[in-house]
């Protein structure tokens, strides 16, 4: 993604959020006096101790998820990938319904978020999604996300005949979709306010098995092309995906390393699942930090960068003489 994509999308979130602000303050502000005559001991709101007492479920469960997929990210191992997806799909997607959608971008912009108190686990979550991005790129895209998971393990599962990837030419503008797609459904809500746009832009709420027929149809169509490109959704569609991408484009702080042998090599860019790397430039907008290409870094066996470095360490050490009859 250029750096005008990213500063046009940056400058719509900012504009409708200073746009909002008035509006919502003006909406904050609350009646003088108690007019009700209700008593004040029964508005009192339960204490901390009690609001984490009945959040301790959610809030152990994304904890402890949080900490499997840290650790099979910071591992690189392809086992404890796939274990982390699964157990993704399952705690994160049908058992909690927890993900990251373009309802909380919409929140954002009119400063309406779910009260703190009794929401902490999605706090946590959406705290570990800016803080990961910052940090590692789209991190959340590649491990934390319901749907993304599913769709990698899917991708796993089906055998690779099926497969039918995208030119390159096309890919590389098919890139920019989702960025479309958040930006219309931005002005969208400005506009409408209308949140319920999500249900036709977003299969989320497949995980609490709500939808129309309009909309079950929709998802079937999705996961059918699923089976043929893969990742097809977060890769071209994804509003979410696009939003921290502009994020990861700008503000990555530990990239993946490159070789300077990666600048003719083409091993990695062949093995991305993700069209994230195109020569010997990451684009960092579509790297959801999978493991593929580090794996791959770190393998002495496939790697140039290791097989030239075992060659010159041949090379320069000294042949035993013969012995002499």
């Amino acid at each position: 993604m250029t750096r005008l994509t990213a500063a046009f999308v940056c400058a719509v979130v900012c504009a409708c959020v200073l746009a909002r602000m008035p509006l919502h303050a003006a909406a904050q502000v609350q009646p003088a006096g108690n007019q009700w005559q209700f008593n004040d001991e029964d508005e009192q709101a339960p204490g901390w101790q009690d609001v984490v007492r009945s959040q301790a479920v959610d809030l152990g469960v994304f904890a402890g998820f949080t900490v499997l997929a840290l650790v099979s990210f910071f591992r690189k191992n392809k086992t404890l990938t796939r274990v982390t997806l699964v157990a993704c799909v399952v705690l994160l997607g049908f058992w909690k319904s927890q993900l990251i959608t373009i309802v909380n971008i919409f929140g954002l912009i009119s400063l309406d978020l779910p009260i703190v108190r009794y929401s902490l686990a999605w706090y946590l979550l959406a705290t570990f999604t800016v803080v990961s991005t910052v940090l590692w790129g789209r991190l959340y895209c590649g491990r934390m996300c319901a749907f993304g998971a599913l769709t990698q393990l899917m991708d796993a599962a089906l055998p690779a005949s099926w497969r039918r990837e995208p030119p390159a030419w096309l890919e590389k503008r098919a890139l920019y979709v989702k960025y479309a797609v958040l930006a219309a459904a931005i002005l969208y809500f400005v506009i409408t306010r209308d949140r319920f746009i999500y249900r036709y832009i977003e299969p989320f709420w497949m995980f609490g098995f709500h939808g129309s027929v309009v909309m079950w149809t929709l998802l079937a169509v999705l996961l059918v092309a699923t089976v043929f490109v893969r990742n097809v959704y977060c890769r071209f569609l994804c509003p979410v995906g696009a939003a921290l991408g502009v994020v990861s484009q700008v503000t990555t702080v530990f990239s993946i390393k490159r070789w300077k042998e990666c600048n003719s090599c083409k091993i990695c860019e062949k093995a991305c699942e993700w069209g994230a790397i195109q020569g010997p430039k990451i684009i960092k907008s579509e790297c959801v930090r999978c493991d593929d290409c580090e794996r791959l870094y770190a393998d002495t066996k496939k790697c140039p960068h290791w097989l030239i470095l075992l060659k010159d360490l041949k090379k320069a050490q000294p042949t035993e003489a013969a012995p002499s009859r």
